[in-house]
């Protein structure tokens, strides 16, 4: 099958650098799921930037630091590592100065991948253990306490069956954040977590 491609452009001081990059799925980007992010070196959109519309799951050797970010349609999480790991952040249409203002640690971003909005009702199915077991919890909306909802502090297992959410470490929207799709999620390792904690849910609706 042949692959895929998306057009990136870099705009340095006297010229600009055009390439290709590689989708990390094969697959179409339909016009109601393109997006624009655009990633700069320094703080307040300055020094070189990257300018992306998709998916990219390498960013190194476009930039060689990320400390501010404008993104101008639709929505991304942005990832410390390439391939979508390390520790991630959420950002939907606005501007960022500074890291500081997604949340971030430093200036390390390597991957960013967008997120398409799901049709149908928000709908996601939480249990306090592995694979499915223990107690069972639904969940229809926005959560900004588990424990005060459920009276828990860690999801080991979930189904999402609508919509996209996001995983907080604290409550009130606080900490690590996970991207939540649907489908199914046997641990707490495969949606990136480092540990079965979560203090609070959100649903994603900024499309």
């Amino acid at each position: 099958m042949q692959s895929l491609q998306f057009m990136f452009t870099i705009y340095v001081t006297g010229g600009v650098f055009k390439g290709l990059g590689r989708p990390h799925r094969q697959g179409t980007t339909s016009p109601a799921t393109m997006g624009k992010i655009i990633f700069y070196e320094d703080n307040d959109y300055g020094g070189r930037h990257f300018e992306c519309n998709g998916d990219c799951t390498d960013m190194l050797g476009l930039l060689s630091r990320c400390n501010s970010i404008k993104v101008t349609c639709g929505c991304f999480m942005i990832y410390e590592k390439p391939n979508y790991t390390g520790q991630q952040y959420y950002l939907c249409r606005g501007e960022y100065p500074d890291y500081n203002r997604w949340m971030g640690t430093n200036d390390n971003i390597n991957s960013c991948h967008i997120i398409s909005s799901v049709p149908g009702s928000y709908n996601m199915r939480l249990f306090e253990r592995l694979e499915y077991g223990g107690q069972i919890m639904d969940l229809v909306d926005d959560c900004p306490s588990v424990m005060d909802r459920f009276n828990i502090n860690d999801i080991f297992s979930c189904n999402v069956k609508g919509g996209n959410w996001l995983f907080y470490e604290h409550p009130n929207y606080r900490g690590r954040m996970y991207l939540i799709k649907p489908g199914y999620y046997r641990r707490f390792s495969e949606w990136g977590g480092r540990s079965a904690r979560v203090g609070s849910i959100r649903r994603i609706m900024d499309y």
